[in-house]
């Protein structure tokens, strides 16, 4: 490397990490080094195929698990399912260089939550203008939207929706829900198509959003292929990190170092590091430079579950295997108080002639934690994610899978749909047949969030303040959805690019 010290070492070339680090090297004076631990792909031409089609050919987080894009962790999904997968992207680009591409934003409420929780830099009015200096909406133009950033937004127009779509929509909207243009309007609620980062099918990552402005700079370096085992702490300052590249276990050393290693990764490293729970800590014979309570708990996603039925024998499957999500319904379950918790999708995987529609809890009651087995950085700590271990998680989602069964009943899908697969009429029989079910089929939508949240440093459980300063901890940040109090009712790809934006305008104005 052409520097041994640095003004800034950023861990994880992800969503957040890359938006990060592109926006800090703005200023020349600045010198910035990401370090990543995957491989590094210069531009979209020598981006492999998997990695670069998105929705064109249908790839929708269908990574190899094994593959070499992948971490490949696996996870306690609840008390009925283990072994869930758990794909994170170790690439430039992060989860974003291999996602289902879906550009949904948190909306207001969640960041009212955020404000509760003593954040008050993040409300929805401070937070809007980083939403939109990220994106370039090929499609509306308002006070709600950016139309010159670096991520490329567009939606499916009515014409390029696919039968199973169509009917969908005209199920929903017959059920009583209202149709949107825009998902992405704060107050929008309903069915209408999804905004997506994927223009011309090719999946619009950060490494080719951002990176693209950022790589060619004298003040930047991306050290790929150099996997970070942890940072380097000094009377409670971190003063740079430790790394493997090529065989070499190396260091490196800045004024400040940031992990935004992903909501697995970084409270990780912050364990690997001395931070954490402090029987946890000491059981893997890790020093203990502080007990950090809240490092890896409160691990948060939105649960899924699959209602499928066969294609009828005569209908016509798509060529792609698995269908892009094109539209979505979302919606408030019957009685909540928290508007639009609940997602509704419709795909199809081509080589079962299957459709499905996905109901999915987009703002949970229950939360998992992770946990340290291992002082090895190659040792994945334990994910145990507790889906649907609240009463009221199971009764929105047993109830999203009955009005699920319900929409396959409209005449739209006549011709379209046959017999439903799953779940079998004995799942249905009683509540708590049906919850067996959920918590033997519930899996996560890959919004990992929430282990290392921000809050007061009155607050033993939170890791971070609102600025992403480690708590106790000199020139040490997270920037990345670890640090969100709760997953936002979205897809988090957008707001951990919104909180990479967001970081950056505070180090800047530092």
């Amino acid at each position: 490397m052409p520097n041994s010290k640095y003004d800034v070492i950023v861990v994880g070339a992800g969503s957040a990490g890359a938006a990060l680090a592109t926006r800090l090297s703005e200023d020349a004076d600045r010198n910035i080094l990401l370090i990543e631990a995957g491989h590094d792909y210069p531009n979209i031409d020598q981006l492999p195929d998997e990695i670069r089609q998105g929705h064109a050919t249908g790839t929708d987080m269908t990574i190899d698990p094994d593959g070499e894009h992948n971490w490949g962790f696996t996870a306690q999904a609840t008390s009925l399912h283990s072994d869930m997968p758990v794909p994170r992207g170790k690439i430039t680009g992060g989860t974003s260089a291999i996602n289902g591409q879906v550009y949904l934003r948190a909306i207001p409420e969640d960041f009212d939550s955020w404000v509760e929780a003593g954040n008050d830099e993040w409300s929805y009015e401070k937070v809007l203008p980083f939403m939109n200096k990220l994106e370039n909406d090929l499609d509306i133009v308002d006070q709600y939207h950016g139309n010159d950033g670096p991520i490329i937004v567009r939606r499916y127009k009515p014409d390029e929706l696919v039968d199973d779509q169509a009917a969908f929509i005209e199920a929903v909207t017959d059920a009583g829900f209202t149709k949107t243009t825009d998902h992405n309007h704060p107050a929008s609620s309903g069915v209408g198509p999804l905004p997506l980062n994927n223009p011309d099918g090719v999946r619009w990552s950060t490494a080719l959003g951002y990176l693209t402005m950022s790589r060619d700079r004298p003040n930047f370096t991306i050290s790929a292929d150099s996997h970070t085992t942890r940072v380097l702490i000094e009377d409670k300052k971190a003063v740079g990190i430790e790394y493997e590249n090529n065989g070499e276990l190396k260091q490196a050393f800045a004024d400040e170092v940031v992990l935004s290693a992903g909501p697995v990764g970084s409270p990780h490293l912050l364990m690997l590091s001395g931070l954490g729970r402090r029987e946890q800590l000491e059981a893997a014979g890790i020093e203990v430079i502080a007990d950090m309570r809240g490092v890896g708990q409160n691990l948060r996603d939105h649960p899924s579950a699959h209602v499928r039925w066969r294609a009828e024998d005569d209908f016509p499957m798509p060529d792609v295997e698995v269908g892009p999500q094109k539209v979505a319904l979302r919606y408030t379950a019957l009685g909540s108080e928290l508007r639009n918790d609940m997602v509704a999708v419709m795909r199809w995987n081509s080589p079962n002639r299957e459709f499905l529609m996905s109901v999915g809890l987009y703002l949970a009651k229950a939360s998992g934690e992770m946990r340290l087995v291992s002082n090895d950085s190659h040792v994945q700590p334990e994910l145990d994610y507790h889906l649907l271990d609240h009463p009221y998680d199971l009764e929105r989602m047993r109830a999203g899978v009955r009005m699920h069964l319900e929409f396959g009943e409209h005449p739209a899908y006549k011709g379209i749909l046959n017999e439903v697969i799953d779940p079998l009429p004995a799942d249905l029989e009683s509540d708590a047949t049906l919850d067996n079910w959920l918590l033997r089929s519930a899996h996560t939508m890959h919004h990992i969030s929430c282990t290392a949240r921000m809050g007061d440093e009155s607050d033993p459980m939170a890791v971070v303040d609102q600025y992403g300063r480690v708590h106790g901890i000199e020139a040490l940040r997270v920037c990345d959805l670890s640090i969100m109090p709760d997953c936002p009712r979205a897809n988090t790809n957008s707001p951990a690019m919104t909180i990479g934006e967001r970081i950056a305008d505070f180090m800047k104005a530092e």
